[in-house]
């Protein structure tokens, strides 16, 4: 059973949410809503299924890291993706789905509180200081379930900091919440609904003509960052430097270097 003011919003925004607002679970802590999730896909949750916590005791993050979880500090959501048919290759979408996820976050936490955050490359959402500095408000992590070699679902893991709290040392630096940009509180449950209706109108434009360069069009839009900044990466153990050029049509991302164009299609980079 959903909590009461949640599901009043849901009802409230029904027509706007449409599958994403029917399958949905609250938890007051688990180890990680991706692995709930997963789970619930390999179970047979549909498309526009999700799972929230008010706490993980073993969030994570890209390449392996730790996502602080604190209680009733963020919103701790994973959602499930299904390929339009059994073959995923013949739904594109699917492969832009962190993109999706990325935009449709940004999107949601300017709706809800109105905050404006940015991405960055590859799918990190931050907000800038005039110094150049950046501090993490959200996370995003897909991962995917396969039937034998076929992709089945894909659950994607979003983490939003929403209020101030302790995070451990090395977190801290680097970590904002919503609250402390926006100056006031700022409702949890209204930041999920805006996510998941942004979520839905995001995926629906992704399958329809013309929708995956919409999408990166809007990415570009909120990732200043991707053209003309200057970054390093390791490269097989040799430091590489670079200028960003902007994102092509997979999300790939373009860097110029001395040596020419190359592009980057996952990994850490270091903004300079």
């Amino acid at each position: 059973m959903l909590p009461p003011h949640l599901q009043s919003l849901l009802a409230a925004c029904r027509h706007e949410l449409g599958p994403f607002g029917i399958h949905g679970r609250v938890v007051a802590a688990t180890t990680s809503t991706n692995d709930d999730a997963l789970a619930w896909a390999a179970d047979g949750a549909p498309e526009g299924a999700w799972i929230v916590a008010a706490s993980q005791t073993a969030g994570r993050g890209r390449r392996g890291r730790a996502w602080a979880s604190p209680p009733g500090a963020g919103l701790y959501a994973s959602i499930v993706f299904r390929p339009a048919s059994a073959a995923a290759a013949d739904d594109p979408a699917m492969a832009l789905l962190t993109v999706m996820a990325g935009v449709a976050t940004v999107e949601a936490i300017a709706d809800a509180s109105g905050v404006r955050a940015v991405l960055k490359w590859p799918n990190d959402v931050v907000i800038e200081s005039s110094g150049g500095r950046a501090r993490k408000l959200a996370g995003i992590l897909a991962e995917g379930a396969m039937t034998g070699a076929r992709l089945a679902a894909v659950v994607v893991g979003i983490g939003v900091n929403i209020r101030p709290t302790a995070y451990p040392p090395d977190v801290a630096a680097r970590a904002v919440s919503v609250e402390e940009v926006a100056g006031r509180g700022v409702d949890v449950d209204g930041v999920l609904v805006a996510l998941l209706a942004a979520l839905r109108a995001r995926r629906e434009a992704l399958r329809s003509p013309g929708g995956s360069a919409a999408l990166l069009d809007a990415w570009r839009g909120w990732s200043p960052s991707a053209v003309g900044a200057r970054i390093r990466w390791d490269q097989q153990g040799r430091v590489c430097e670079g200028i960003t050029a902007g994102v092509d049509d997979t999300g790939a991302l373009r860097v110029r270097t001395p040596a020419g164009e190359t592009r980057l299609v996952a990994g850490e980079v270091v903004w300079a």
